[in-house]
């Protein structure tokens, strides 16, 4: 049988749950993940938990959120005027908007509070601060 280990393309199917059970991703009903282990595409605790693997082996495990997506960070939730928002833009609590950086790049923040004078975005990624359980099969190693 093959072994995922550092270096290896690994396919895998997963299911991934939050605390309290909801599932916020699977990849049921789709093609297998596949990501090389070490590259960092995957979140460290996921990459531990494949590595060792055997082609054909399930598991479940749980990831605290320092090796999820981390803690909630208060530093990344920004005050912005309103009048700096586009003018056609109405904000209401829990809208995802995309937002370009100064280098170009694009990030996801959320709402988090509306005021009359300025809008909180909070840029924490969604799953920051949650400890995560996986149900993992490991389907093939190249």
């Amino acid at each position: 049988m093959s072994e995922a280990s550092q270096g290896s393309t690994v396919h895998i199917h997963y299911t991934g749950r939050t605390e309290d059970g909801t599932v916020f991703d699977s990849s049921a009903n789709r093609d297998p993940l596949s990501f090389e282990i070490g590259s960092g595409r995957v979140i460290p605790g996921f990459e531990s938990a494949v590595e060792g693997m055997q082609v054909g082996e399930e598991k479940t495990v749980t990831i605290p959120a320092a090796q999820a997506y981390g803690p909630r960070r208060e530093e990344l939730i920004h005050e912005v005027e309103r009048e700096r928002l586009p003018p056609d833009l109405s904000p209401e609590v829990g809208q995802q908007l995309h937002l370009r950086t100064p280098e170009g790049q694009t990030m996801q923040v959320a709402v988090v509070q509306v005021g009359e004078a300025s809008i909180h975005l909070d840029a924490n990624h969604p799953l920051a601060g949650r400890d995560l359980t996986f149900d993992i099969e490991l389907v093939g190693v190249e």
